[in-house]
């Protein structure tokens, strides 16, 4: 495999972990203003 081909995947395989934690961080910042449990549990 070329080194072209590598770089595309290791950024293709950055960029879904960025939008994974992204989301993560705006339900954690909508729970903090909202209130609420962050996944959608009871934990008390």
């Amino acid at each position: 495999m070329s080194i072209t081909a590598k770089r595309i995947i290791i950024i293709a395989i950055i960029m879904v972990v960025a939008f994974v934690l992204g989301r993560l961080a705006v339900r954690a910042g909508m729970n903090l203003l909202l209130g609420g449990t962050l996944f959608g549990g009871d934990f008390l």
